[in-house]
């Protein structure tokens, strides 16, 4: 027979979410509710368009539909716990359900870090090799560099799973968050959880830091390359071309580095509440937005749809 500190004591995991939100709660609600539904409809939209448009069989639209697709399984992940917490100043899972939560949530970051990485080699491509991106960047190359992205994520949720379910859970069994996010989920573990820090810490090179390295020297290249366009309107197409994918990488990369690279000295709990907010529940929502809001290949591609 086990020892008694060595059973699983814990069932079922409260979460705290905001607290003393009072009548605040409702607008939180609704904010939330209408930033749940503008991500998955835009996302959504955005993966149809590029699925049946002819116009949109480039690959930065296949990646892009990668990246909503991203997008849709942390919304559906986060957002249904979240709005349920908010309304009821907290809510209920169970142990299962919350590390099944935090794999999910962690497969698709993972994602989304390698397809922002992956795209922003495509436009690394099309401005510094403009000759050659047609024969490099085809269809088959895409795929494989799709089926990499996925599995990668995959193999690090499932790496990180394994390591969690060898915890036993004694309690406490209330997280202080509106979501199983890594520290707050082993906290309610009595085992030793220092090899899984560790072993975070380790998967997160690969996984987070080789990425945003690999999108910072992709751009230094292409702003070297567009400052050698002689032409204004040459280098104003040029940026254009990288300016979404640059505006979502900031706001993404900018949020998670406030949450998991900053000694928790720096910000309060509630700070880590709100920035980890953005990056998983606004910015999903604001990729389709920023992507199409300017692009004119999208906005013909909306326009034939609705013709149909």
């Amino acid at each position: 027979m086990e020892p008694e500190e060595k059973r699983n004591n814990v069932s079922k995991v409260l979460i705290f979410g905001f607290q003393n939100l009072e009548d605040n709660k409702y607008s939180l609600f609704c904010l939330l509710l209408l930033t749940f539904c503008v991500t998955i409809c835009g996302n959504s939209l955005i993966i149809i368009l590029v699925s049946c448009s002819k116009n949109l069989k480039y690959p930065m639209y296949f990646f892009l539909s990668q990246l909503s697709i991203c997008d849709i399984l942390l919304s559906i992940t986060i957002g249904p716990i979240t709005l349920d917490v908010v309304l009821n100043d907290g809510g209920t899972i169970s142990l299962a359900g919350c590390i099944l939560q935090y794999i999910i949530f962690l497969m698709s970051e993972c994602s989304e870090c390698n397809f922002l990485t992956v795209m922003s080699y495509d436009r690394y491509l099309a401005i510094c090799n403009p000759l050659h991106y047609a024969s490099i960047m085809e269809n088959g190359l895409c795929k494989y560099l799709s089926f990499m992205c996925w599995t990668l994520s995959i193999l690090y949720s499932l790496i990180l799973s394994s390591s969690i379910k060898s915890l036993y859970f004694c309690g406490p069994n209330t997280i202080d968050h509106f979501f199983c996010d890594l520290d707050p989920l082993l906290k309610l573990s009595c085992s030793d959880v220092s090899f899984i820090h560790m072993e975070a810490i380790v998967l997160s090179v690969p996984g987070v830091v080789c990425p945003f390295l690999i999108i910072m020297a992709s751009y230094i290249c292409i702003v070297n390359a567009v400052l050698n366009i002689s032409s204004v309107s040459g280098r104003q197409k040029a940026f254009f071309t990288c300016s979404s994918h640059l505006t979502v990488v900031c706001l993404y990369y900018g949020t998670v580095i406030a949450v998991y690279m900053f000694p928790t000295s720096l910000h309060t709990l509630t700070m880590n509440k709100i920035f980890t907010m953005i990056y998983t529940v606004m910015t999903p929502s604001l990729n389709p937005i920023i992507y199409s809001l300017r692009n004119k290949d999208i906005h013909m591609a909306l326009k034939m749809i609705s013709v149909k």
